[in-house]
C-alpha cells in the first residue's frame, strides 16, 4: 500500500526537474524577443563594421574587400574629433552632475511629499519635446539676436557665444540633465531616513551627515547617471553640429562626414569600432567603481 520506496524517490526527484525545465522555458521565451532584436540590430551591425574596418575605400566610395589595418593607422587624422569628444563629454557629464545632485537632493529629501510628484514631472517635461527643437531654441538664444544682442545694448560688444565649446557644453547640460537627475533621485529617495536621524542624534553636523552618510549611500546612483550620460555623449552628433557650428567636432560628426559625404566606409567603420571600444572601457570602469561603492556601502551599514 505504501508503494515502492525507490519509485516514490524517483517521482520526488523528477518533480523539481520538471519545474526547473518549465522555468527555463519561460525565461527563454521572455528573453527571446529582446535577444533576437539585439542580435539583429546590434551584434550583426557591429560585425559588419569590423569587417568594413579592415577593408579599403572603393574607387567610387563605399567599401572594397581587403584585409588591412591601414584605417586604424590613419585614426590620428581625426585626432581633433577624439580630443573634443574625450574632453567635452566627461566635462559635460561633470557639469550635469554639479547641477543634478542638488536638484535630486532637494526633490528626494527636502521637497514636501505632496509636491514631489509635480516637481519630478517638471524634470521630465523637456523630454516631451524634440531635442532638435530645444537645440534650435538655444541657437537663437546664443546667436547674434539673442544674448549677444542684449549685451551689445548695455555696451558689451563683440560677444560670441554660438559655435564655441561653451555653447556645446551648455546644450549638453540642458539636454542630458534629466538623465543625470533621475538615477540620483532614485538613489536618494530610497535612503533610510533613520540613518540621518541617528547621525544627528550622535551629534554630527548637517555637513558631516551629508558627507559621511548621504553622499556615500547615493554614490551608486551618481555612478549610474555619470556612466549613462558619458556613454551617450561619446556618440553625440546633434548638439555639436548645431551649437558647435562645424567648429566643435565630436566623433559622431566625423562618422556622419565619413559615411555620408566622403563615403569612406572603412575609415568610418574603424572610428566606429574604436568608439565602441571606448564605450566598453568606460562602462566597465563605471561598473567596477559602482560595484566597489556598493560593497563598501554594505560593510558600512553592518
Amino acid at each position: 500500500m505504501r508503494g515502492d520506496p525507490h519509485s516514490i524517490r524517483n517521482r520526488t526527484n523528477a518533480m523539481p526537474l520538471t519545474t526547473t525545465a518549465k522555468k527555463r522555458l519561460v525565461t527563454a521565451a521572455l528573453l527571446a524577443p529582446a535577444s533576437v532584436w539585439l542580435f539583429v540590430f546590434l551584434v550583426l551591425p557591429f560585425i559588419a563594421m569590423m569587417v568594413f574596418s579592415v577593408g579599403e575605400r572603393g574607387p567610387a566610395g563605399g567599401y572594397q574587400a581587403a584585409f588591412t589595418f591601414a584605417q586604424y593607422a590613419n585614426l590620428p587624422a581625426r585626432a581633433a574629433a577624439y580630443w573634443n569628444t574625450l574632453m567635452l563629454a566627461p566635462a559635460g557629464a561633470f557639469l550635469c552632475l554639479l547641477v543634478a545632485y542638488p536638484t535630486a537632493y532637494y526633490l528626494a529629501v527636502k521637497a514636501a511629499p505632496r509636491h514631489r510628484l509635480l516637481l519630478v514631472s517638471l524634470v521630465v517635461v523637456p523630454f516631451w519635446t524634440s531635442l532638435l527643437v530645444r537645440t534650435y531654441a538655444w541657437m537663437f538664444i546664443l546667436g547674434s539676436r539673442g544674448i549677444p544682442s542684449l549685451l551689445d545694448m548695455i555696451g558689451i560688444e563683440d560677444v560670441r557665444l554660438l559655435n564655441t565649446p561653451g555653447a556645446v557644453l551648455l546644450g549638453i547640460v540642458y539636454g542630458y540633465l534629466p538623465l543625470m537627475i533621475m538615477p540620483i533621485y532614485v538613489s536618494l529617495e530610497k535612503l533610510d531616513r533613520r540613518l540621518l536621524e541617528a547621525s544627528a542624534d550622535l551629534g554630527a553636523k548637517p555637513a558631516s551627515t551629508f558627507f559621511s552618510v548621504t553622499l556615500p549611500l547615493s554614490l551608486p546612483g551618481v555612478m549610474t547617471g555619470v556612466a549613462l550620460v558619458t556613454i551617450l555623449l561619446l556618440g553625440e552628433y546633434l548638439i555639436p553640429q548645431l551649437l558647435g557650428g562645424g567648429k566643435v567636432f565630436f566623433i559622431g560628426n566625423a562618422l556622419v562626414d565619413l559615411f555620408l559625404q566622403s563615403r569612406n566606409w572603412p575609415f568610418g567603420s574603424a572610428i566606429a569600432v574604436t568608439l565602441v571600444a571606448i564605450v566598453v572601457v568606460v562602462l566597465t570602469v563605471a561598473m567596477r567603481i559602482a560595484w566597489k561603492v556598493s560593497g563598501t556601502r554594505q560593510v558600512d551599514l553592518v
